[in-house]
């Protein structure tokens, strides 16, 4: 797994690079400062698995940076770990492409989760879905039923007793494996194939 962090600040790369080999001791991981060195880095190292940046960088800032970003890798995962805040910036985040959003308030253990999350494989036992062509995990399952019943990423957090942040990964990892981009998409394919 290639592993891209993007910060103007190397403390703060180092701090998660060390939780990322924790959890993926076998990942290659490569730091930059801004989208220049990212963009200088993967003509070396090649292209990213996973994509974790800063939204405030010194060549861009905002969700000018996702929207750079989506444009030169848009099948990679992309997660925003920023110190912005979440009610103001993270639905537009995730609008302009970003999969996670992370604050840097974060505490240390709902960090670790949604990088293991995200990171680690999905060892859950598949079962085949109505339409003959996607697999999803228990948990997956467990997810699309949670979502038919209008649960909030709150509700669903309490009752899987997982972080919000790590329910937010496993949602996007089922929109992924659905092709969808959003819970309503979601449940419109789960209802037409019989998952809900």
């Amino acid at each position: 797994m290639n592993i891209y962090l993007i910060d103007g600040h190397p403390l703060i790369r180092e701090a998660l690079g060390i939780q990322i080999r924790r959890l993926a001791p076998t990942a290659t991981i490569h730091e930059a400062g801004n989208l220049g060195e990212f963009a200088a880095q993967t003509t070396i190292h090649g292209a990213p698995d996973l994509i974790v940046t800063e939204l405030a960088l010194s060549d861009s800032s905002g969700l000018g940076s996702i929207a750079q970003l989506k444009t030169l890798h848009a099948r990679c995962p992309l997660i925003i770990f920023t110190q912005g805040s979440a009610a103001l910036l993270e639905d537009a985040a995730i609008q302009a492409g970003a999969d996670i959003f992370i604050q840097k308030t974060t505490s240390i253990n709902d960090l670790s989760s949604a990088l293991r999350a995200i990171v680690a494989a999905d060892t859950t036992v598949d079962t085949q879905t109505g339409d003959g062509t996607k697999k999803l995990s228990r948990r997956q399952k467990e997810l699309m039923l949670m979502l038919n019943q209008g649960l909030s990423n709150r509700d669903i957090s309490a009752k899987m007793d997982i972080s919000e942040h790590t329910v937010k990964v496993h949602l996007w990892r089922l929109f992924r494996k659905l092709g969808v981009n959003s819970r309503t998409q979601a449940l419109a394919f789960g209802r037409a194939n019989g998952l809900v």
